[in-house]
């Protein structure tokens, strides 16, 4: 009797070992099966643009060529830079969004800090109203701040980006003072308080303190605030009517490109190939900006709190 008592409690450990091996093993598949699934999402768009880019006009219809071309070719990376007007279009996209990045961060920096540290009246109030711009779509205050900006004879000035960065209304600013405030909010007080005893006053402390403890949140910020600067359409189309941005330009060259190719009888499938050198014409700074910057950005989104 004792004996076999003994073996249902080993046989029910052992199924009930069994039962968690089989559950780890299912979630182990489940979790390679979704990040297989994401990169495919996320890669095939890259892998495609890269191939189409690349590949001479005659393999297009190859119909053994289906992602590595035989043989490679610039011309269509050519074509996209002279249509795009690239030289050009590419100092202005710097213009307004480095400077853009720049005064925004440091603009969202100061009111996050505030946030953070400071009691006033309607503190509460004020940050709702933050936290409300970024649920704000940009279209609806377009058009008033496009008449602003008539107003002001600035359409087609770099001021149409830089006023609303310095005043907090930039590109997701609203979403940058959260990420700042949560982060002040986190961090020791006692710093300040022990610069402020060496009589360090508010600005000083904000310069020699706070900014280098917040470094790779700044650098995460920034590279945020370029990016959507950078992909950003809309506004840079209303406002910049006599000059482009990179996206601007990209958006454009598919008629570009038709009336280069042909016109009505333009071939789709080559027109293609001009848009995907475009888009890799576009995105290669960005690229290359956070495969250099990648690990401050990573550091910066664990340590501002919008995480965990």
């Amino acid at each position: 009797m004792i004996d076999t008592t003994k073996g249902s409690v080993l046989q029910k450990r052992r199924m009930r070992r069994l039962s968690n091996h089989v559950t780890i093993v299912a979630w182990s598949i489940f979790r390679y099966a979704l990040l297989l699934g994401l990169s495919f999402v996320i890669l095939y768009p890259l892998l495609y643009m890269l191939s189409m880019a690349f590949r001479p006009a005659e393999q297009i219809y190859d119909a053994s060529v289906i992602w590595v071309p035989k043989s490679l070719t610039i011309e269509n990376i050519k074509n996209a830079w002279e249509l795009m007007n690239y030289n050009n279009t590419l100092i202005t996209t710097l213009y307004v969004n480095v400077v853009s990045s720049l005064l925004q961060i440091i603009t969202c920096a100061v009111t996050g800090y505030g946030f953070a540290r400071f009691s006033f009246k309607g503190k509460n109030l004020c940050f709702l109203l933050v936290v409300l711009m970024v649920l704000v779509p940009s279209q609806i205050i377009a058009m008033p701040m496009f008449l602003t900006f008539k107003t002001l004879a600035l359409l087609d000035t770099y001021w149409t980006f830089y006023l609303p960065a310095i005043f907090g209304a930039g590109i997701k600013s609203g979403l940058f003072i959260f990420i700042f405030r949560q982060f002040f909010r986190g961090l020791p007080k006692e710093l300040e308080d022990a610069a402020a005893i060496d009589g360090c006053g508010f600005v000083g402390c904000f310069i020699r303190i706070v900014v280098p403890n917040a470094a790779t949140v700044l650098v995460m910020a920034s590279l945020l605030s370029i990016m959507w600067y950078w992909n950003d359409v809309f506004t840079s189309s209303m406002f910049l009517t006599n000059m482009e941005t990179v996206t601007v330009a990209l958006s454009h060259l598919s008629g570009r490109a038709t009336l280069l190719t042909g016109g009505a009888t333009a071939d789709p499938y080559q027109i293609i190939t001009l848009m995907q050198a475009g888009s890799l014409l576009c995105i290669f700074p960005l690229l290359l900006l956070y495969l250099f910057l990648q690990r401050y950005f990573v550091q910066g989104v664990e340590r501002s709190g919008i995480v965990g």
